[in-house]
């Protein structure tokens, strides 16, 4: 967790250039160098000394003792948090970018997404991470009340992502002593009329209003299978408001080779091993929920950064955007990493996270008005 540290103006400065000419050359950075290269109107010796404030605040490091400084894990947290630069126009425009290269084809979602990734690691140099949607935002569909043997019905239901569920119930009132095949095709009509309703009434419902429905409400063709009806609906609301495992779609592994940091195969390795072999562990990561976030806050965590105004274009421009950097990240072979993502939605719900993996030393301003504009893109896109 970065120290609570008050800036002022100079050390602002020239913290903002030590990060902004590191991420360019990923050399150590000089006094001579930031005042060569910025102009702060001031002598290297005012930025040695601003340089050296920044060391012993925990901001800045030196690799060695001869070397440049180097910003930490915090320097770079207050850079994203208070000092980050807006990102160039054309990562801005990264949204219209998209929807031109992918076009308005016939893709299934796993290709839209797919393709993303390809293009959102292409354009940043980084590893692309995309979850597959999950049934979270999922709409009812359909509704059928089917008649079997025995007195008893079945109830199936499909999702606007083409999920089915069912349940059988017994029929209330089935007598076999007394039914007569009037009263089963009595009984036919009402099941089809009790499926109509539940289709008039329900479709294109989220699952999470369900649990707000007011059952009463419904048409009185409902009553008498109300109670088998609301108990399944409501069981299924329940299931469906767990976020659940969901395969993270990567790409961009050759890009950061090009990146000094993981010139190590070793280190190369754990990484990889990671995103292909324990994606349930990067999954909370990259996934992360509002509630998720707001337990960090309260516990002190500071792994996130909220969306800035003018980063991004869309209709979830304000959305916020999830930052870990370095040690903040609690799996170990993500600790030389910074990991940035949003979540994209299926109209208000959350169903899915775009995410971007490279070293600490990453362009923070475009690696997050990417991710924002490329999640603002997938929200659209499955609008």
């Amino acid at each position: 967790m970065a120290p609570r540290v008050i800036l002022n103006r100079r050390h602002e400065q020239v913290l903002k250039a030590t990060v902004q000419h590191y991420i360019a050359t990923a050399e150590p950075v000089g006094s001579k160098a930031i005042a060569q290269g910025y102009d702060f109107s001031v002598s290297p010796a005012t930025i040695r000394n601003a340089m050296g404030w920044l060391e012993k605040a925990g901001l800045l490091y030196q690799p060695h003792v001869s070397a440049g400084r180097v910003p930490s894990d915090s320097g770079y947290r207050i850079y994203v948090d208070q000092l980050i630069s807006a990102p160039p126009p054309q990562v801005q425009d990264l949204g219209q970018t998209l929807s031109q290269r992918i076009g308005l084809g016939n893709w299934s979602t796993e290709a839209l997404l797919r393709r993303t990734a390809q293009i959102l690691s292409t354009l940043s140099g980084y590893i692309a991470l995309v979850t597959l949607p999950q049934q979270t935002g999922a709409r009812l569909k359909h509704f059928q009340l089917v008649p079997m043997e025995g007195g008893r019905a079945m109830l199936v239901v499909v999702t606007d992502n083409y999920q089915t569920h069912s349940t059988v119930f017994d029929i209330p009132g089935w007598d076999p002593e007394t039914i007569t095949p009037a009263l089963e095709a009595q009984i036919r009509q009402d099941l089809e009329r009790v499926s109509n309703c539940l289709n008039r009434q329900l479709q294109s419902q989220p699952f999470s209003q369900l649990h707000n429905l007011d059952w009463q409400a419904l048409d009185r063709s409902v009553e008498r299978y109300r109670e088998a009806i609301c108990s399944f609906l409501i069981a299924l609301a329940d299931s469906y408001k767990v976020p659940q495992l969901t395969q993270i779609l990567m790409s961009g592994i050759s890009e950061i080779l090009h990146q000094p940091e993981f010139n190590e195969l070793a280190q190369l390795q754990t990484i990889i091993h990671l995103l292909e072999e324990e994606q349930e562990l990067l999954w909370p990561l990259i996934f992360e929920t509002d509630e998720a976030a707001e337990q960090r806050s309260n516990s002190g965590a500071h792994l996130r950064s909220s969306s800035r105004a003018g980063s991004s274009s869309g209709p979830r421009a304000h959305q916020r955007v999830s930052v870990y950097i370095g040690t903040e990240n609690p799996l170990e072979p993500m600790q030389a990493c910074t990991l940035v993502s949003a979540l994209y939605h299926c109209g208000d719900e959350p169903v899915g996270s775009v995410g971007l993996l490279g070293p600490t030393r990453m362009d923070y301003s475009v690696a997050i008005a990417s991710v924002e504009a490329t999640a603002a893109y997938l929200s659209e896109a499955l609008r």
